[in-house]
Protein backbone atom coordinates (compact mmCIF):
# COMPACT_ATOMS: atom_id res chain seq x y z
CA UNK A 1 0.00 0.00 0.00
CA UNK A 2 1.23 3.47 -0.88
CA UNK A 3 -0.01 6.69 0.67
CA UNK A 4 0.55 9.86 -1.34
CA UNK A 5 0.47 13.36 0.07
CA UNK A 6 0.61 16.41 -2.16
CA UNK A 7 1.73 19.82 -1.01
CA UNK A 8 2.79 23.16 -2.43
CA UNK A 9 -0.48 24.37 -3.85
CA UNK A 10 -1.86 27.82 -3.24
CA UNK A 11 -2.90 31.11 -4.74
CA UNK A 12 -0.58 32.80 -7.22
CA UNK A 13 -0.87 35.58 -9.76
CA UNK A 14 -0.70 34.85 -13.46
CA UNK A 15 2.90 34.55 -14.57
CA UNK A 16 3.99 33.26 -11.20
CA UNK A 17 5.40 29.91 -10.15
CA UNK A 18 4.62 27.10 -7.77
CA UNK A 19 6.36 23.85 -6.93
CA UNK A 20 4.18 20.90 -6.03
CA UNK A 21 5.49 17.91 -4.11
CA UNK A 22 4.14 14.39 -3.92
CA UNK A 23 5.54 12.41 -1.01
CA UNK A 24 5.00 8.68 -0.73
CA UNK A 25 4.86 6.62 2.43
CA UNK A 26 4.01 3.07 3.33
CA UNK A 27 6.00 1.72 0.43
CA UNK A 28 8.56 3.18 -1.87
CA UNK A 29 7.51 4.07 -5.38
CA UNK A 30 10.97 3.32 -6.63
CA UNK A 31 10.46 1.27 -9.76
CA UNK A 32 7.10 2.84 -10.58
CA UNK A 33 6.12 5.66 -12.86
CA UNK A 34 4.41 8.66 -11.31
CA UNK A 35 2.20 11.31 -12.87
CA UNK A 36 0.32 14.48 -12.06
CA UNK A 37 -3.30 14.97 -13.08
CA UNK A 38 -5.58 17.94 -12.56
CA UNK A 39 -9.30 18.44 -12.32
CA UNK A 40 -11.70 21.35 -12.18
CA UNK A 41 -15.32 21.15 -10.97
CA UNK A 42 -17.60 19.48 -13.47
CA UNK A 43 -14.77 18.33 -15.70
CA UNK A 44 -12.87 15.09 -16.09
CA UNK A 45 -9.46 14.61 -14.58
CA UNK A 46 -6.76 15.25 -17.17
CA UNK A 47 -3.14 14.25 -17.46
CA UNK A 48 -0.58 16.97 -16.81
CA UNK A 49 2.86 15.35 -16.61
CA UNK A 50 4.40 11.95 -16.06
CA UNK A 51 7.82 10.53 -15.31
CA UNK A 52 9.23 7.08 -15.94
CA UNK A 53 10.19 4.86 -13.01
CA UNK A 54 13.88 5.68 -13.43
CA UNK A 55 13.39 9.34 -14.32
CA UNK A 56 14.74 8.65 -17.80
CA UNK A 57 11.69 9.89 -19.69
CA UNK A 58 8.97 12.43 -19.14
CA UNK A 59 5.72 13.32 -20.86
CA UNK A 60 3.63 16.49 -20.75
CA UNK A 61 0.22 17.63 -21.84
CA UNK A 62 0.49 20.08 -24.73
CA UNK A 63 -1.05 22.80 -22.58
CA UNK A 64 1.86 22.77 -20.12
CA UNK A 65 4.84 21.95 -22.32
CA UNK A 66 7.65 24.41 -21.83
CA UNK A 67 6.14 25.72 -18.58
CA UNK A 68 5.96 22.70 -16.26
CA UNK A 69 8.73 20.30 -15.29
CA UNK A 70 8.27 16.98 -13.51
CA UNK A 71 11.14 15.41 -11.59
CA UNK A 72 11.66 12.75 -8.96
CA UNK A 73 13.99 12.04 -6.07
CA UNK A 74 13.75 8.34 -5.34
CA UNK A 75 15.96 8.66 -2.28
CA UNK A 76 13.34 10.99 -0.77
CA UNK A 77 10.40 9.06 -2.25
CA UNK A 78 9.14 12.34 -3.67
CA UNK A 79 8.05 13.61 -7.06
CA UNK A 80 7.91 17.30 -7.92
CA UNK A 81 6.05 19.44 -10.39
CA UNK A 82 7.64 22.81 -11.06
CA UNK A 83 5.05 25.11 -12.58
CA UNK A 84 6.20 28.35 -14.19
CA UNK A 85 4.42 31.04 -16.18
CA UNK A 86 1.15 30.01 -14.61
CA UNK A 87 -2.10 30.95 -16.31
CA UNK A 88 -5.63 31.27 -14.91
CA UNK A 89 -6.58 28.17 -16.90
CA UNK A 90 -4.08 26.17 -14.81
CA UNK A 91 -6.40 26.59 -11.83
CA UNK A 92 -7.38 23.10 -10.64
CA UNK A 93 -6.90 20.46 -7.99
CA UNK A 94 -3.61 18.71 -8.76
CA UNK A 95 -3.26 15.06 -7.80
CA UNK A 96 -0.32 12.70 -8.09
CA UNK A 97 -0.65 9.03 -8.91
CA UNK A 98 1.54 5.92 -8.96
CA UNK A 99 1.57 3.41 -11.79
CA UNK A 100 -0.04 -0.03 -11.43
CA UNK A 101 2.88 -1.86 -13.00
CA UNK A 102 6.59 -1.54 -12.23
CA UNK A 103 9.51 -1.03 -14.60
CA UNK A 104 7.43 0.05 -17.57
CA UNK A 105 9.26 0.95 -20.74
CA UNK A 106 7.32 4.14 -21.32
CA UNK A 107 5.51 6.88 -19.43
CA UNK A 108 1.91 6.20 -18.44
CA UNK A 109 -0.50 9.00 -19.28
CA UNK A 110 -4.03 7.66 -18.78
CA UNK A 111 -5.79 7.45 -15.43
CA UNK A 112 -6.62 3.74 -15.60
CA UNK A 113 -2.88 2.95 -15.65
CA UNK A 114 -2.47 4.29 -12.12
CA UNK A 115 -3.31 2.48 -8.91
CA UNK A 116 -2.60 4.86 -6.05
CA UNK A 117 -3.83 8.44 -5.86
CA UNK A 118 -3.30 11.29 -3.45
CA UNK A 119 -5.98 13.63 -2.12
CA UNK A 120 -4.88 16.55 -4.23
CA UNK A 121 -3.73 20.11 -3.67
CA UNK A 122 -5.55 23.21 -4.90
CA UNK A 123 -3.78 25.55 -7.29
CA UNK A 124 -5.47 28.86 -8.00
CA UNK A 125 -4.06 31.32 -10.51
CA UNK A 126 -5.54 34.81 -10.49
CA UNK A 127 -5.55 37.05 -13.53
Amino acid sequence: QVQLVESGGGLVQAGGSLRLSCAASGRTFRGYGVAWFRQTPGKERTFVAGIKWNGGSTSYADSVKGRFTISRDNAKNTVYLQMNSLKPEDTAVYTCAVDRSPIKTGVSTTAHEFEYWGQGTQVTVSS
